[in-house]
Parts: C-alpha cells; sequence; structure tokens
C-alpha cells in the first residue's frame, strides 16, 4: 500500500460484509415504493438483510407538535400503515423474513442517514419537481449519508 499525500482522502476498497443491510427510506409517495421495489431486488441479489424505514417530525407549521394524549400514537400507528401498504405493494403476503420494519421519530432525513450508518446502501425516491431534481430529505441523504445512496426516480 502506498502512502497517502497529506490531504489526500484514502478510498474504502472495502468490500460491503453480507451483515450490511440495505435501508429503504419510505414516506407512502409512488417514489418510495419504486425505492423499494429497487431496494428489494438489490437485496435480493445481494443476499442483504432489508431495513425499510418510515420516519415522521413530529413538527407542525415550523413549531414541535404539542404533546397531546392520543395524537403521538395516532401519528406512530399512520407511519405503521404507510409502511404496510408499500411492504404490501411490492412483497404481496410474501414478505421476507429478512425485512425489517422501523419507524421513528425525527427528521427524515436525519433518522435515514442515522440508521444507514453501517448499511451497505442507502435507497430513496426523489421527490422533487422535474425529472433531475431532487426532494429535500434525499438531497440531504446524498450528502450526509456515510454510504452509497441510491436516489430512484420513478
Amino acid at each position: 500500500m502506498s502512502p497517502i499525500q497529506p490531504g489526500l482522502e484514502a478510498e474504502d476498497t472495502r468490500e460491503p460484509r453480507a451483515e450490511q443491510p440495505i435501508v429503504v427510506g419510505i414516506d407512502g409517495s409512488p417514489g418510495a415504493v419504486a425505492a423499494l421495489r429497487w431496494a428489494a431486488v438489490e437485496a435480493r441479489t445481494h443476499g442483504r438483510r432489508l431495513t425499510a424505514v418510515y420516519a415522521y417530525d413530529p413538527v407542525v407549521y415550523g413549531a414541535p407538535m404539542p404533546p397531546m394524549a392520543g395524537i403521538q400514537d395516532l401519528v406512530v400507528a399512520g407511519g405503521e400503515a404507510r409502511l404496510d401498504e408499500a411492504l404490501l405493494e411490492v412483497f404481496g403476503d410474501q414478505r421476507p423474513p429478512e425485512v425489517t420494519r422501523v419507524v421513528r421519530e425525527g427528521n427524515p432525513a436525519r433518522v435515514l442517514v442515522e440508521i444507514a450508518t453501517d448499511a451497505s446502501l442507502l435507497v430513496v425516491g426523489a421527490r422533487g419537481h422535474g425529472h433531475f431534481l431532487l426532494g429535500s430529505v434525499s438531497d440531504r441523504c446524498v450528502h450526509h449519508a456515510n454510504c452509497p445512496v441510491v436516489v430512484v426516480h420513478y
């Protein structure tokens, strides 16, 4: 191995390990379903686990959502329902056992980047307007994830 010149970063040439999952962001949109479908094929092809993540930010009109009895449970239940709908659309009744569901509170981009810290790949849908633009979550994931990111356009 040659020495690294000061100021230059070493390229990570490690092969992804089988235990590193593929993480996919789900938000109930057609782009998220397309991302899940793409990630499912990739996971099956490379023998990886798949982690489907629905993240929600409890912010209403720029301010944190006030704690109200039952509201948090409704938000979580809604996220779980969106996640289950996407999984049902992609896998039908035959969801593989290596697919994990995660519903977590927090900024969606931050949650996805955090969960994908040890992932082999992060997959998100494009929600931006136009053919080549990214949505805010996919843009942040591309710029902040520690693993490769695939943005699926639908």
